[in-house]
């Protein structure tokens, strides 16, 4: 009796190709590459490059709600039963971005489990990175929020080793994500600067000793 032999699924692979129902898209900065409203059906993968999601008020206001960065999954909605983008997600800097048509990414996550684990790892540590921004808000001064940031923008506690040099993002970016104005965001990064704990100088380099910032009572 010959036995069957499973076939192996490589979602590195998965992620760097393209199909009938997936495809790469070149974004330019500062280029929409959804916008709040539009139908939401397919799931976006970054290969390359970085993103910002915001949303638009009745009032107008605008703000960001969060920054992924190559290897993270973003307008998933779509696949929980959202009907429209509930938010604009806009390339900050040069970006290329693999565009998963939303049945073909639930057929890929049904089939192939090791995509579905990848998934949902990412989704969850999404979900719990969500309910600390809210602590982080209702709890913790401007400073404590705009080192956090930095932290998480850079990647510090997660399972890749920190970027260290984060992509360009801007003083109003950051105080959007923080709910701050942008000179309360100039006085902290160069209070941080004077101290070592980052290096500006056109980019931004983030250094470990930023977390006493955060882990000080």
């Amino acid at each position: 009796m010959k036995s069957k032999r499973k076939s192996t699924f490589h979602p590195e692979a998965y992620l760097e190709s393209t199909g009938a129902s997936r495809r790469v898209e070149e974004f330019a900065k500062k280029q929409a590459i959804f916008s709040q409203g539009e139908a939401a059906d397919s799931v976006m993968y970054i290969q390359k490059g970085s993103v910002k999601l915001t949303v638009v008020n009745e009032s107008g206001r605008e703000a960001v709600v969060a920054i992924f960065a190559s290897g993270d999954f973003f307008g998933e909605g779509g696949m929980a039963g959202q009907t429209i983008r509930m938010a604009t997600a806009t390339a900050i800097v040069p970006t290329t971005i693999l565009v998963i048509a939303k049945d073909e990414m639930m057929r890929a996550l049904h089939s192939e489990a090791s995509l579905s684990d990848r998934f949902i790892t990412y989704m969850l540590a999404r979900n719990i990175r969500v309910e600390a921004d809210l602590i982080d808000q209702l709890f913790n001064s401007t400073e404590k929020r705009l080192a956090r940031t930095l932290l998480l923008l850079a990647r510090y506690g997660g399972e890749e080793h920190p970027d260290r040099v984060l992509q360009k993002v801007s003083q109003e970016t950051l105080a959007e994500m923080i709910g701050t104005t942008r000179s309360r965001v100039n006085l902290f990064m160069n209070k941080f600067r004077k101290l070592g704990f980052i290096e500006y100088n056109g980019e931004i380099k983030i250094n470990k000793s930023l977390l006493t910032v955060v882990l000080h009572e």
